[in-house]
């Protein structure tokens, strides 16, 4: 018989107490195995979400999670290093930046997820190369680590299992907008994955889950501070998601536009942000490799092509194009004074490149080019959005989330830099 009660936990954290390393290590082993009810849960889960977490709960929190799976063993010749990012619109970087570190000799194992909403999901982008697959065995991961430097994956079924059940239970409870949890989520699955360091891209702004720089500031302190605890180095970069990332949001597009940066060419602040990060994690592996140049020598442009090989891909095929193409034009002339990244992401989940629910099937074709962004001059007339979809009846659904998603002035908007404060821990 058990010498804890669920409700003795949920009790204790609902009056404001502090939880025992005990009681959290029965309480989410115990849910993990059924012997904790749902709602017993989801009471526990609310209780946390209004009184909070200690540091130390949250770290023992995380290390209960990761307890509940296997951990990798990620034993290959090269230093290890991955990256994780919060999500926003037209966030591709994974795609470059993974062959652009290993190309750095670092080996990069990033186990990705998909899109759900205005978010677009890693493996959702990649699926839109023929023949690429998502599911790897930990022997292929390893192997394919050794052999190319990067593997960009489904996670394996094994990984921090408590946090996917509980993850599917903050999402229709309401509890979905915890630092603890979201902290605890995003690194037990990070550190159970084995790498020896960890970059994280913590993204703030209309696009992005966190929508003011303080709230992103206390989700970067709190995974770094786990990272530490746990013995993995990790490094936070700020950045901001007010706009789209890039020109491209959607699936092949972006894949599209990834090839262009590996290629030496491709939006400035999606090669600014590229390069950045890959600056921290080389930091982190302790190498001494300029990621710019090795960026400008091809060398990246050819582990992606190894990449995509070693996961069933044609990095030479065609990439999906759109039954139908609705172009937004500017309705007066002027300066492009805004472009909010939001608006632009639902926009691009409703021509079918996102999700609403986690089986819902996703478009490869399905996404949005901005012509335009903020900054640009323009005319009356001039195109300012490609909505791409092979469901025309789909658009006018996207550009009802489009409107009053741009301005247009008289003059330039004031800009800031996408990195805007780094936190290490």
């Amino acid at each position: 018989m058990s010498a804890f009660a669920a409700v003795d936990v949920i009790r204790t954290k609902r009056d404001g107490g502090t939880l025992s390393d005990e009681q959290i290590d029965w309480v989410v082993d115990a849910y993990t195995r059924g012997d904790v009810a749902e709602e017993q849960m989801s009471a526990l889960a609310m209780a946390i979400f209004l009184r909070g977490m200690t540091s130390a709960e949250i770290s023992r929190w995380t290390h209960a999670m990761i307890a509940s799976g296997e951990r990798l063993s990620l034993s290959v010749s090269r230093p290890t290093v991955d990256k994780h990012s919060t999500g926003g619109v037209g966030d591709k970087i994974t795609l470059p930046l993974a062959p652009l570190v290993a190309a750095c000799g670092a080996a990069v194992p990033q186990l990705s997820g998909r899109g759900l909403g205005h978010t677009g999901g890693t493996l959702d982008k990649l699926e839109s190369i023929p023949g690429w697959r998502a599911s790897l065995s930990t022997s292929e991961i390893r192997r394919q680590l050794e052999d190319v430097g990067a593997v960009v994956c489904a996670a394996t079924s094994g990984l921090a299992p408590a946090d996917k059940k509980l993850y599917a239970l903050r999402d229709v409870t309401s509890t979905v907008e915890s630092v603890p949890l979201i902290a605890s989520s995003i690194m037990s699955k990070k550190i159970a994955e084995g790498a020896s360091g960890l970059v994280l891209d913590v993204k703030f702004g209309s696009g992005a889950f966190m929508k003011t720089l303080s709230q992103a500031r206390e989700l970067a302190s709190t995974l770094t501070s786990i990272g530490a605890d746990h013995g993995v180095p990790t490094t936070a970069l700020l950045t901001d998601m007010n706009v789209p990332l890039g020109r491209a949001v959607g699936n092949a597009v972006e894949v599209a536009e990834s090839v262009d940066v590996l290629k030496g060419g491709g939006p400035a602040d999606v090669v600014s942000l590229t390069l950045a990060l890959a600056g921290e994690m080389l930091a982190l592996a302790g190498l001494d490799v300029d990621p710019a140049a090795v960026l400008a020598s091809g060398e990246a442009y050819e582990v992606w092509c190894r990449m995509i090989s070693a996961q069933g891909g044609d990095p030479s095929a065609p990439l999906p194009t759109p039954s139908h193409v609705h172009t937004v034009v500017a309705p007066a002339s002027g300066v492009l004074a805004s472009l909010d990244a939001y608006a632009v992401g639902v926009a691009a989940w409703r021509l079918g490149a996102g999700r609403a629910r986690k089986e819902d099937p996703v478009q490869a074709a399905a996404g949005i080019l901005c012509l335009a962004k903020p900054g640009d001059p323009v005319s009356e007339g001039d195109p300012l959005l490609e909505l791409h979809t092979d469901t025309p009846d789909a658009v006018p659904a996207a550009l009802s989330a489009l409107e009053g998603g741009f301005t247009i002035a008289s003059s330039a908007p004031a800009t800031g830099p996408i990195v805007v404060e780094t936190i290490r821990g």
